[in-house]
């Protein structure tokens, strides 16, 4: 059976850890590359796969992230990995896109994710406050958008968190996990950022300490800067060996 108070423990100590506070929104990306001895690899894995967490020797370890998959739906997977990276002990985890379903680790990852994102105080109030205002203790489609914008989390994974509270009943919730929102969330105001996957030139990207410890081996002169080239090469970094034609040059501001 799944502990949520001790996942929400669990998510509040990692916040912490993290040096983030107990209720903001995080830049969960800028978090993992915080990370000590963390690679990053995002990488197009087809539709049954959102990502993998593999644990190395010496702590070097490798999460990778399914990006052919929305902003909001790549977010919500790395917090899943994020729990079994500090708190499985399996060291390969490979994990199904389908949320809250499978083996009971996976959705323990699941629920967790969804409490480092969307700490219970925050969205509480959130939703209250959408509930007051419209004087209805269900919300519409149009509250559990702006609460998926204002925490930066995927629609479906919103939906499916809002249905273990009473702000969203599973008959509402089940409706609103089929409607696609991107149109809505555009009509509001809002980027569709969030619905969309990683841009093309970037869906396949490496990024923390596989780069570094790429940069490191060549300054102690380990490797030849051939090599060097081939290592970035390898982790799809060909901008960090041909440069990047889109950019004209670095801007200072």
């Amino acid at each position: 059976m799944i502990d949520h108070a001790d996942l929400m423990t669990k998510a509040a100590r990692l916040r912490k850890h993290l040096g983030e506070d107990s209720t903001s929104p995080v830049d969960i990306f800028a978090l993992a590359l915080s990370i000590e001895n963390l690679t990053i690899v995002y990488y197009p894995m087809g539709d049954n796969l959102s990502g993998m967490c593999i644990k190395g020797q010496e702590e070097n370890n490798v999460i990778a992230i399914n990006s052919a998959m929305t902003l909001g739906r790549q977010r919500f997977s790395l917090a899943h990995e994020f729990y079994h990276l500090f708190y499985d002990d399996t060291m390969v985890s490979v994990c199904a896109k389908k949320i809250d379903s499978g083996k009971e680790i996976e959705r323990s990852a699941d629920m967790f994710a969804s409490y480092f994102l969307m700490p219970d105080a925050a969205l509480q109030e959130k939703a209250e406050y959408y509930s007051k205002k419209r004087g209805d203790r269900q919300l519409e489609l149009s509250d559990v958008i702006r609460i998926e914008q204002y925490f930066g989390v995927s629609h479906q994974a919103t939906v499916f968190r809002l249905m273990h509270t009473t702000y969203l009943d599973n008959e509402k919730g089940s409706t609103y996990l089929t409607i696609p929102v991107r149109r809505q969330a555009e009509a509001l105001g809002y980027s569709s950022d969030l619905y969309r996957p990683s841009p093309e030139e970037k869906r396949y990207m490496t990024y923390g300490n596989y780069i570094d410890q790429a940069e490191q081996v060549l300054s102690k002169e380990l490797v030849s800067y051939g090599k060097y080239e081939e290592l970035l090469l390898d982790a799809f970094r060909s901008d960090l060996v041909y440069g990047d034609e889109r950019e004209d040059g670095d801007v200072i501001d």
